[in-house]
């Protein structure tokens, strides 16, 4: 079997020294990059490239839901961690893996395992990583930051800040004010992850925050326009419509 690639991610340095140090102990896998945040993470894992990533829950600044969710192509990922009960009961059912903390050796080296002889295709990663973010919405967690493309860098922007995101010449952006960002999300996972009290899914191209919608406009054929405190109008279709009459009736 060729060498497996991996990173490792944990915003704890003893922890990344054990977990390094216990990989070493298993035949076949070379450790080539660590982390210690979410944005870190991100960076590591897309120049990189590991066959694998080892990847805590809770971090600072972004947790590793929001470094999935920003990855355009997540490698096979076994999540760590301590404490998180209701991220525990979503990896059952949709996660590679998982390892709570302290972990034994045996079992670092069966998730391993099952990790390095599992065929994954993408439709079957991104699947599990869709039922895993249903999963946690259904136990009431929510995505409050949302990792962006700005310039050079990448920015964790406040979902509080942003008007509207939708699909521009193939780009998903995130809008606020008059900025734009780019995302790798998608409107599918970001519809799920958004507090549905903030966040409504106005078009299949569109998902506008409820708090900016000033003006609701007829339009042609039974649809309308969403015109926003900024201005800015969005389409409304008519499905979403009737969704949008049950929360504001006209």
């Amino acid at each position: 079997m060729n060498s497996t690639k991996v990173v490792i991610v944990d915003d704890e340095a003893p922890a990344r020294e054990r977990l390094r140090r216990m990989l070493s102990k298993i035949e076949g896998i070379e450790v080539i990059g660590e982390a210690e945040d979410g944005l870190q993470a991100i960076e590591q894992i897309e120049r990189l490239q590991p066959d694998l990533a080892l990847l805590d829950i809770q971090m600072p600044g972004l947790d590793g839901f929001g470094v999935l969710d920003a990855l355009q192509k997540p490698p096979p990922i076994i999540f760590v961690t301590a404490y998180d009960a209701y991220a525990l009961r979503a990896f059952e059912v949709s996660a590679l893996d998982y390892l709570l903390k302290p972990y034994s050796q045996d079992r670092l080296e069966a998730a391993v395992h099952r990790a390095r002889t599992t065929t994954f295709s993408k439709g079957a990663l991104a699947q599990r990583s869709g039922s895993l973010f249903e999963s946690l919405v259904e136990q009431g967690r929510y995505l409050t930051r949302l990792a962006v493309q700005d310039r050079e860098k990448i920015r964790l922007l406040d979902v509080s800040e942003i008007d509207w995101i939708g699909i521009e010449q193939g780009v998903l952006m995130a809008h606020t004010g008059e900025a734009a960002y780019a995302t790798r999300s998608t409107l599918d996972n970001l519809e799920v992850r958004l507090d549905p009290e903030h966040f409504f899914r106005a078009h299949r191209s569109v998902i506008v925050n409820l708090d900016q919608i000033q003006e609701i406009i007829p339009w042609f054929k039974s649809s309308y326009k969403l015109r926003l405190n900024t201005g800015v109008e969005l389409d409304l279709s008519r499905a979403r419509a009737r969704e949008l009459r049950k929360r504001f009736p006209w």
